[in-house]
């Protein structure tokens, strides 16, 4: 909270802190003349129950009142508090005068004309751009005519460099709250005819080092008295940081894993994902080996095929060796270039392999008893690719300015 007091042509403001500690930016006021407090508003989307119960508290409610703004805003997805009916208007009004509600702004969608993918733009309150993509289902899916599954982001930019993402280019900028990854659901859904169904933590970021605030979303996103999405639902992929694989299943998360691996040769995947130098390929798969063998759940080993890299004879005998050592299934990807990026290194040097030697790769991962499947390419006509679309923002706003 921020206090200004004009006093004549003397002017000073205090900062109030949580717990009542100020500082002063002022030496002394003579007489007061008019007081202004300027306080920013609590958005409550992305809240626990829990912290929701401290705010009705610190209203002078009862503690219940938070259930129902839980459920309000991630069952019923209101985007006001006059629309929370079942709340007295004396409290309502004082949640609008005290809280906010609100979503990332959707700025710019993209339909491909090829299949159903959308790629959402965002713009959030600090003007920042994150993205989200809807992912249309395999046509032999069961659930086809029902399955919506979004892929969103868990930072602004990356810090992890990996040399076939277009986010990398970006940088790190900041870390996203629970109420941004939240906000990327609720958007969406509210966008959407069909309800989202499967959500995969793969767009911008390593979920990994915003662990709290992903952690805290799903929680959101899972409860029962909320968007009640099944955590079997829900995939969290990471580049590969071991120590937080291992705390994942020490904290028995219901949540699906996925690795990015894309090479079990340290000297490539050191190449390709600069991470390797901190979490070496053996220590990875003893990670992995924990989690499986600890919470008895499946784990997805990402791998994108780049020509002439990791696409070898002795590539898919190392594939399946790692594969045997846990339950697990591949996700043979095809790699969609970043040349829009202007890449340099060995990024302007990755190239992508054809659809007949990505299927024969499965093949012999199939032929060895490994349970594989191939990514479908989805949204190719459209800026889909992890990044794409805000990178390409980015890039017209600076040659704006």
């Amino acid at each position: 909270m921020l206090v200004a007091a004009q006093c004549g042509t003397t002017q000073y403001e205090s900062v109030i802190l949580a717990g009542g500690t100020a500082f002063r930016r002022a030496v002394r006021i003579e007489s007061l003349s008019s007081i202004r407090v300027i306080m920013k508003k609590t958005n409550l989307i992305g809240l626990t129950v829990e912290e929701l119960e401290a705010f009705v508290i610190g209203l002078g409610e009862p503690k219940y009142r938070a259930a129902q703004i839980f459920s309000w805003l991630n069952k019923f997805r209101v985007h006001s508090f006059e629309q929370m009916s079942n709340l007295p208007q004396a409290f309502r009004d004082h949640c609008a005068e005290t809280a906010s509600i609100v979503f990332p702004d959707i700025v710019t969608q993209q339909q491909s004309k090829l299949d159903a993918t959308r790629k959402f733009l965002f713009k959030l309150e600090d003007g920042a751009h994150i993205e989200s993509v809807s992912i249309p289902p395999r046509e032999d899916a069961v659930d086809a005519d029902k399955r919506q599954t979004l892929c969103i982001s868990t930072q602004i930019g990356c810090p992890l460099d990996c040399q076939f993402c277009a986010t990398a280019t970006m940088g790190f900028i900041r870390n996203l709250t629970a109420g941004e990854i939240v906000g990327q659901v609720l958007a969406v859904q509210a966008a959407s005819e069909k309800p989202v169904t499967n959500i995969v933590f793969m767009g911008m970021g390593e979920p990994m080092l915003n662990y709290d605030n992903v952690m805290k979303a799903v929680d959101v996103l899972t409860a029962h008295t909320g968007f009640a999405i099944s955590p079997r639902r829900i995939t969290i992929s990471t580049a590969g940081y071991a120590t937080m694989i291992r705390r994942m299943a020490d904290e028995d998360r219901k949540v699906k894993l996925a690795l990015s691996l894309h090479s079990l040769r340290d000297e490539v995947r050191r190449e390709l994902m600069p991470i390797t130098k901190k979490f070496s390929v053996n220590g990875l798969l003893d990670a992995l080996e924990y989690y499986t063998k600890k919470t008895k759940k499946s784990v997805m080993l990402e791998y994108i095929l780049f020509d002439g890299l990791n696409n070898t004879a002795a590539d898919v005998a190392l594939l399946i060796k790692a594969a045997r050592r846990m339950d697990c299934r591949v996700n043979v990807i095809p790699f969609h270039s970043i040349a829009f990026t202007n890449p340099h290194g060995m990024s302007a040097e990755l190239r992508g392999v054809k659809p007949a030697e990505i299927e024969s790769f499965a093949a012999k991962l199939r032929e060895a008893g490994v349970p594989v499947f191939v990514r479908n390419s989805a949204g190719v006509d459209i800026d889909a690719a992890c990044g794409q679309l805000a990178v390409k923002n980015e890039k017209q706003k600076k040659k704006s300015m």
